[in-house]
């Protein structure tokens, strides 16, 4: 059975468990009967070794004490980083919108509604964003702001062990949307304050999660990129791709690596070049088509535009953005366009604008109003009729919610895609994929669960929704998801809902319809399961 009526003095109790999810608890999905697995349990070493103290789920490797001296270590050494959270010398990149959201927040749970977690769980008390937030407010108020009498006027919660624990996991209860923060009618910042969490545990406490820092972020900096290609066997995949979407498309097309005083330098996500080649291919085609002048770069990180830093760490993203800036520098391209992927978005320009020095500061762009550009020029003869199944289109956070980049990708939809349909609500309302901040690549013990039955809900309900009129897999339909994250969430959700098999669904980015609707390519870019 569920406890869903967690309260804030409750964290940190000396209890096994703090809370469950149940079944019966979950928001319902629309049209779709079949019973949900039991939670799977997390394995026995995991939860002999860490400190698995919060729910269901465990996402956060923090050790579990063996010893009183450690316990207080973890709560000495967390309330130092907390300390250092708020001066401006250690924090220069967030602390303004961070004072901001510790002093303002009226507790009137506006944000909660607006999340797809809380709505998902059925409104558990311990899955609203201003959950955690409280915890962390009240920490920081009666022990390093110290304010008088701050337990009396603030609330208090018993400062422990296992009060630190259960706030860095909660903080991994949360994809970073932001969406609460667009709802909050003052501008509290709940993602934000669960990000600075995270930031605590892996810059003082050495904790993160491992597909985050050492299998991503730092194989990244060791290799060049997260997903441990080095830049021969990333340039050898490429060139295959190149050689076997030719053939296939019948549009001969060669990527072109490191060209000096090139226009664009455009930056994938390495990812694609494993999972989803189609895309690498699909902006080749559309740049070359077009005309434009552009390169890949074969330097460190900069054939890869993620950068995982931004879910967990400021040392680590400032290493990664550099080395990124630098090789734009060093080629003397014009400018940077970032390929379909969300946080890179969010990493390269809106977080990078306030770490790299002046000098790196080299243009950096979404690739959405360049594509919609080239669709709108003229240069490429389309036929709408290819894409003439239906259509929705999933908004990534960062690029629609954070950046405002939102009718490229519609004035490009209503060009090529005849009976494209809007998910409800939409652009920068629309809700997560589920996969944000750092999801999407994590299978370690049951996070999947987590994933599938609570994160991704709500996606799950507004693609159910979207595709109202032709459910079943008689029509073929296509989710346009245009981040490497988000597909990778989808990808696996769409295995978890059996979408093809009972929806006859597929999904993929803007540039494969883009190439699937022109003229000079042969018909059938996009592809339905084994097609």
């Amino acid at each position: 059975m569920s406890n869903k009526n967690v309260n804030i003095k409750d964290i940190g109790k000396d209890t096994k468990k703090l809370a469950s999810v149940a079944n019966e608890d979950l928001m319902p999905l629309p049209g779709w009967d079949a019973e949900e697995n039991e939670w799977a349990e997390i394995p026995a070493e995991t939860k002999g070794k860490y400190a698995c103290i919060l729910d269901d789920v465990c996402i956060l490797p923090i050790p579990m004490p063996k010893t009183v001296k450690e316990e207080e270590a973890l709560v000495n050494t967390f309330i130092d980083g907390m300390r250092k959270l708020f001066t401006k010398e250690n924090n220069w990149t967030f602390l303004a919108m961070l004072d901001t959201s510790m002093e303002h927040c009226a507790k009137c749970n506006t944000c909660s509604e607006a999340c797809h977690l809380y709505e998902a769980t059925g409104g558990h008390e311990m899955y609203r964003p201003n959950f955690r937030s409280e915890i962390f407010r009240r920490i920081y108020k009666k022990y390093v702001k110290k304010e008088p009498f701050a337990k009396w006027r603030n609330g208090d919660v018993d400062l422990n062990w296992r009060t630190i624990a259960r706030l860095g996991e909660l903080a991994y209860r949360c994809n970073v949307c932001r969406r609460c923060a667009q709802t909050c009618p003052i501008g509290v910042d709940n993602a934000l304050i669960a990000r600075e969490i995270r930031k605590i545990f892996s810059q003082e406490l050495g904790i993160s999660p491992p597909e985050l820092h050492e299998k991503g972020s730092m194989y990244q900096l060791k290799t060049g990129s997260s997903t441990q290609m080095t830049k021969l066997v990333v340039k050898d995949n490429v060139e295959f791709i190149d050689e076997d979407f030719s053939e296939e498309t019948g549009f001969e097309f060669k990527t072109p690596w490191d060209v000096e005083g090139a226009d664009i330098l455009l930056i994938h996500n390495a990812g694609e070049i494993m999972a989803w080649p189609e895309n690498i291919a699909a902006f080749s085609i559309i740049f070359e088509a077009a005309g434009l002048s552009w390169t890949l770069s074969s330097d460190l990180a900069a054939y890869d535009s993620i950068n995982y830093g931004v879910f967990y760490d400021d040392v680590q993203f400032a290493r990664t953005a550099i080395l990124q800036a630098q090789a734009a520098k060093k080629l003397g391209v014009k400018r940077i366009v970032l390929g379909e992927c969300g946080h890179a978005h969010k990493a390269l320009t809106v977080i990078a604008d306030r770490v790299l020095p002046e000098p790196l500061k080299v243009p950096r762009e979404s690739c959405f109003p360049l594509l919609r550009d080239i669709v709108m020029s003229g240069k490429i003869k389309f036929d709408p009729e290819r894409n003439n199944f239906p259509v929705t289109l999933h908004d990534p956070c960062n690029v629609t919610r954070l950046m405002g980049i939102i009718k490229p990708q519609r004035e490009i939809m209503a060009k090529l895609c005849p009976q494209f349909r809007e998910m409800n609500p939409h652009g920068p309302h629309n809700y997560c994929c589920g996969g944000g901040s750092g999801y999407a690549i994590m299978s370690r013990n049951n996070i999947p669960e987590w994933r599938y039955k609570i994160t991704g809900r709500k996606k799950m309900e507004q693609i159910f929704n979207a595709f109202s009129d032709c459910r079943g897999p008689e029509t073929k339909k296509y989710v346009c998801a245009p981040c490497s994250n988000c597909k990778g969430q989808l990808r696996d959700l769409f295995e978890r809902y059996e979408m093809l098999e009972k929806e006859n669904m597929t999904y993929s980015g803007v540039v494969e319809l883009i190439v699937n609707a022109m003229v000079d390519v042969e018909p059938g870019f996009i592809k339905w399961g084994e097609e």
